[in-house]
């Protein structure tokens, strides 16, 4: 099926799902499901390929048809819990257990998706668990996580879980290049920069302010001389994060509130009777939480950028023959490495996992950055 098309550098996860698909009720399919992998790897699109696989009536047209209902999220026998919190609530699981009890309407299975399952809480994962022990015949789930180890042990024991693998540079910049129709220099640049997320690659290829923001990222990691420029870059990466998480979220929520509005029967710019204020503040709050997520994933970004600016020196010092991620910067790279030891480099990168920890455990943003560069900063002046 042509559905296996847009993955990239997962040929032996393909070759399971492919099989299950097509063996239906036999040995090779299970009715649950975990897809394991780092960040950018293609969970999802995976997850969404295997349940295209199994609602598809195995014609070409309805193959078709299929493709784009899954793509649409609007086949009848596919339920997706995709949440844009920090965590997904119980109320969310709860909704979605309920639905599998339902049989199939149009398919032969009725697929259940949850993308980023490691953000259920063990409370809430125990509601998903009485589900998965007595699945109904015809229900398939399909779990998304970074690891098996995300997920509680209970849960890890029934389902098949299959590992993906980060898939290398070449193949992803193939992918982007195929399907976003951008040049061979620009994808390659992409990919490698991207360190192989096949969703980052893609907006760094397709998205100049994407690629700016970056370079700016950069830059800045550069030109820290004093604890007083710790602190102003500090603020500036947030700013940064921020402009980045406003670009994602920003022409979305007005696409959803235009729909909201259009649903109810209101035109753009209408009043909004009192009655009905309450649904709009729902889409608010849904909104302001899917905003502070995007920040902080933001924030997360320009760390990985940071962490791959360090590897690179790392890399150098080490004499390594590896690929340099960052390496229209080699200059600057060769620089840095002369001046520094694999000691200090180490401590930097270990400075910025350490940002990366207290910043999910809830640590002002602001602070941890300047933790984090300050830290950096007294390992280099020691050298």
């Amino acid at each position: 099926m042509a559905v296996w098309d847009d993955l990239t550098g997962q040929a032996e996860a393909i070759a399971i799902f492919e099989a299950a698909a097509n063996a239906r009720d036999g040995g090779a399919m299970t009715h649950s499901w975990l897809i394991t992998g780092p960040p950018g790897s293609g969970r999802s699109n995976l997850a969404f390929a295997f349940a295209t696989a199994l609602l598809s009536p195995g014609t070409p047209e309805g193959d078709l048809a299929t493709r784009r209902q899954v793509e649409a999220r609007t086949h009848p026998d596919l339920a997706v819990l995709s949440t844009e919190r920090v965590i997904i609530s119980i109320e969310e699981v709860r909704s979605l257990v309920a639905s599998s009890q339902f049989s199939p309407s149009a398919s032969h299975y009725r697929v259940m998706i949850i993308e980023d399952a490691d953000r259920m809480s063990e409370r809430t994962s125990n509601v998903l668990l009485k589900a998965l022990e007595e699945p109904p015949e015809r229900t398939v789930w399909i779990l998304c996580a970074p690891s098996d180890a995300d997920l509680i042990p209970t849960i890890r024991s029934r389902v098949r879980t299959v590992r993906l693998r980060v898939p290398s540079t070449a193949d992803v910049a193939e992918l982007i290049q195929r399907r976003d129709g951008v040049d061979e220099a620009v994808a390659e640049r992409a990919a490698r920069e991207a360190q192989s997320h096949i969703g980052m690659a893609h907006r760094l290829a397709t998205n100049a302010e994407a690629r700016r923001r970056r370079e700016e990222t950069i830059e800045i990691a550069l030109g820290i001389r004093s604890i007083s420029d710790a602190v102003l870059a500090a603020a500036r990466l947030l700013e940064i994060a921020g402009a980045d998480a406003k670009a994602i979220t920003e022409e979305r929520d007005a696409e959803e509130r235009e729909h909201t509005l259009r649903s109810l029967g209101i035109e753009p710019g209408g009043t909004i009777p009192p009655a009905l204020r309450s649904q709009l503040r729902q889409l608010e709050d849904d909104q302001k939480r899917r905003a502070t997520r995007s920040l902080r994933d933001g924030i997360d970004r320009i760390l990985v950028d940071l962490l791959s600016l360090y590897r690179d020196v790392m890399m150098l010092q080490l004499a390594s023959a590896s690929e340099l991620v960052n390496r229209e910067r080699s200059e600057h790279l060769e620089l840095l490495s002369t001046h520094s030891t694999p000691a200090d480099t180490l401590a930097a990168m270990d400075a910025i996992a350490t940002a990366r920890e207290r910043i999910d455990g809830n640590v002002a943003p602001a602070l941890a950055l300047e933790a984090m560069l300050a830290s950096i900063l007294r390992g280099s002046a020691r050298s």
